[in-house]
């Protein structure tokens, strides 16, 4: 009889250790949830003051340093027409990357016309060629050059 109740007594303190542990399950799982529906709800980030940068206005025109902060375009005459009219489609960078002299851009803007759909630019288009030309010049040396004489070898596998 001593043995059954000593068995009963260990029946009983399994049991009540189940049921701790599968609290504790839930509650795991209700935290996982929570993780899981919003990621930022965590005991272990920082929190920001979202207030203040949510009522910050940014100016996307500042100039910095004679540079447009939001492009990265010189600033001079006629920025403000060529952040109109190119940044729309693509990347200040590939303006800036593209040095070329005047005849070369009216070339590049009449292709971009007749094949990318670019609109008619009128008298901007004379502003927009100034600018470049005159902030960012065609350079003496642009790309490397052809790769020539070059004594290629196999691969061993």
């Amino acid at each position: 009889m001593a043995a059954n109740k000593e068995f009963q007594k260990k029946l009983r303190k399994a049991e009540r250790l189940a049921y701790f542990a599968g609290f504790l399950f839930v509650i795991a799982g209700i935290g996982g949830l929570f993780l899981l529906y919003d990621p930022d709800f965590s005991i272990f980030q920082k929190k920001q003051n979202t207030l203040l940068s949510n009522n910050i206005e940014i100016d996307e025109d500042r100039i910095e340093n004679g540079i447009h902060v939001r492009t990265g375009l010189i600033d001079a005459k006629g920025l403000m027409t060529v952040v109109t009219n190119c940044t729309n489609c693509h990347s200040a960078k590939l303006v800036t990357q593209n040095r070329m002299s005047a005849e070369r851009w009216n070339a590049t803007i009449k292709w971009m016309q007749e094949t990318q759909n670019l609109w008619e630019l009128g008298s901007n288009q004379k502003v927009i060629v100034e600018y470049l030309v005159a902030n960012y010049p065609q350079k003496e040396k642009g790309r490397r050059e052809h790769l020539m004489n070059i004594n290629w070898y196999e691969l061993e596998n």
